[in-house]
């Protein structure tokens, strides 16, 4: 499918569109933080980006399992960050995410180790492989972050209807 474009057009296009998702989702986070959480919104970016695992149906995207390993076990460990900077406040009887100065620059260098880990295994995997592992990667930060925002909310909502 992609035999035609040569690599490194492939890795500087999709490089791009890293930081350009990346930017979006920043900017969606920070605005989020201004209105009250709730389940559903803390529960629908993991299934719209599941979506995106329909990328495995062409050959060229799919991984090896010792590639699925690694690629989930490191962004597990980049959720980790995620989880533990994710915090909730209850404000006008509503939970709301507690503004944290920290988080854009998580977010951002979260943002930039992905690219460089990219750019350094671009010579070792080719461009469909590279990108399979690393939406498994972002799939594996984002799902478990929220499943700990989600406890971390539904607690908090608990103590609220309880005092």
């Amino acid at each position: 499918m992609f035999d035609s474009i040569p690599s490194h057009y492939l890795l500087i296009g999709s490089t791009i569109m890293a930081v350009i998702m990346g930017s979006f989702v920043m900017v969606i986070r920070l605005r989020a933080q201004k209105k009250p959480v709730s389940t559903k919104k803390i529960l629908i970016p993991p299934f719209a980006m599941s979506t995106g695992a329909l990328m495995f149906i062409f050959e060229e995207f799919r991984v090896a399992p010792l590639q699925i390993a690694e690629a989930a076990a490191l962004g597990l460990m980049f959720s980790v960050v995620l989880i533990l900077t994710s915090k909730f406040e209850i404000r006008d009887n509503a939970v709301y995410m507690k503004q944290s100065k920290a988080f854009p620059f998580i977010l951002v260098g979260l943002l930039v180790l992905r690219i460089i880990l990219k750019l350094i295994f671009a010579e070792s995997f080719d461009v469909g492989e590279l990108a399979g592992m690393f939406f498994i990667l972002a799939f594996f930060m984002i799902l478990p972050w929220r499943i700990g925002m989600l406890i971390k909310y539904k607690k908090l909502e608990k103590s609220q209807i309880i005092a």
